[in-house]
């Protein structure tokens, strides 16, 4: 039997304020019809910019050609579908985001013009102002900006899969189209080969820094040596240098060559990068590292990817594991081995408890979605699973789909309980 790891109370699970709460500057396009010029008219227009501003609305004229920001359509009066169709030049990119208010029939006009986005193939949403204080519409409204945000984010994103994905990701192994078409980012390939080679001075010493630090904030050294420090180290200044170099946002590494070929682990490696703010997945996983890169995007919190490892029915949980984890997202820490091969060095974290959320997308286009919240209760030390390992509970059902309708292998946890945002997200951008 495995033991349990004592938590430690000084540490809470890492739920900082959510991106998605956040304020988010956006483009603002008013549609008005010329006929439409009364003072009166005017008052009421400005009486609803007045709160869009203070959302984060900056004035947008189709004129001066495409916008950086998430774009909001302001439907103020009737008779401007044209003008809305020629000026937004709504596509698949980003879902329209139109908003109406009760009179100069503003909302028969959002509802025409988005019949009409969605007759072309693409998506969107009206949103409806009771008037210029309906705070509750304001905060879904900026709700919807911030997704859109978000979406542009991995729009802009680029992920350097250095190696092909691990032979055993038979369900996770997209093509980088169905990466770019579905979720945004571009996928960058790169060779692992630079990963191998031998380091120069530069290299050598960012990796004996980089492995001095790991070890001076470690419980305890285990399995490893000093000279396997200090070997992971300078997978991690090697790999830098690719993020550097290609302008990364994101690494998938297929690291078990690294193991087979050159015996050592990019387990600190990958941790180390999560903790910067390079989203970094294990295997050559795209599938987990997008889903990573989006929920570091829309929660604002590290990710952790690990193996579904065990499933107790009766006391509704699934254990978690793998060998590596952001310090970031762990309180203490002890350096082991890696667990299936015994060689380099892996981290035994210990992850705080509370309640989490544990995201998977899969399907054939990455286009299905498992989003679950539950309550981190235990860390746990089995000799038979990899170095970190958890318990989180979820509900008996969730197990049993889970079982029955997996979309892969590996899962990704955040701490806090976001599955309903995680799940308007991608109701409104993917599914």
């Amino acid at each position: 039997m495995g033991k349990v790891i004592p938590n430690h109370e000084t540490h809470v699970i890492p739920t900082a304020t959510p991106a998605r709460q956040g304020l988010s500057r956006f483009a603002l396009f008013v549609a008005v019809s010329t006929i439409h010029e009364s003072e009166e008219f005017r008052n009421l227009v400005d009486s609803y910019l007045s709160p869009l501003r203070a959302l984060g609305a900056e004035p947008w004229d189709p004129g001066t050609g495409e916008t950086a920001m998430p774009l909001v359509v302001f439907v103020a009066t009737g008779g401007t579908e044209q003008l809305m169709l020629q000026g937004a030049h709504f596509d698949a990119r980003e879902p329209a985001l139109l908003v109406a208010h009760p009179g100069h029939n503003s909302l028969p006009a959002a509802l025409e013009v988005l019949a009409r986005v969605q007759q072309m193939g693409n998506r969107g949403q009206v949103h409806y102002l009771r008037g210029p204080d309906d705070e509750d519409g304001l905060q879904r409204l900026a709700g919807a900006i911030r997704d859109r945000s978000v979406r542009r984010a991995l729009l802009a994103s680029r992920i350097g899969l250095v190696g092909e994905p691990s032979d055993w990701l038979v369900a996770s192994s997209p093509t980088i189209e169905t990466v770019r078409s579905v979720w945004g980012p571009t996928v960058v390939p790169l060779p692992l080969e630079p990963l191998l080679a031998d380091p120069d001075a530069e290299i050598a010493a960012r990796g004996e820094a980089f492995a001095r630090d790991f070890r001076l904030g470690a419980e305890a050294l285990v399995e490893p040596a000093e000279s396997d420090l200090l070997t992971s180290g300078r997978v991690h200044a090697m790999l830098r240098k690719v993020v550097d170099a290609e302008h990364l946002d994101a690494v998938a590494v297929r690291c078990f060559d690294l193991v087979v070929r050159k015996r050592m682990t990019g387990c600190l490696a990958l941790a180390q990068l999560n903790d910067e703010g390079i989203v970094a997945g294990c295997e050559g996983d795209l599938v987990a590292t997008v889903a990573m890169l989006w929920a570091r995007h829309l929660i604002g919190t590290i990710p952790w990817m690990a193996n579904p490892a065990r499933v107790d029915l009766d006391r509704r949980v699934l254990t978690l594991a793998h060998c590596t984890v952001p310090r970031g997202a762990a309180g203490a820490y002890r350096l082991r081995s890696h667990f299936e091969s015994g060689l380099g060095v892996g981290i035994q974290g210990t992850m705080p408890t509370g309640p989490v959320t544990l995201v998977r997308i899969g399907g054939a286009r990455m286009e299905q979605l498992r989003a679950i919240d539950g309550d981190l209760l235990l860390n746990t030390d089995h000799p038979d699973l990899c170095r970190t390992q958890v318990e989180v509970e979820i509900g008996r059902d969730e197990l049993e789909d889970l079982l029955a309708r997996p979309l892969g292998n590996h899962m990704v946890l955040v701490g806090g309980q976001h599955a309903a945002a995680l799940r308007r997200w991608h109701e409104a951008m993917i599914a």
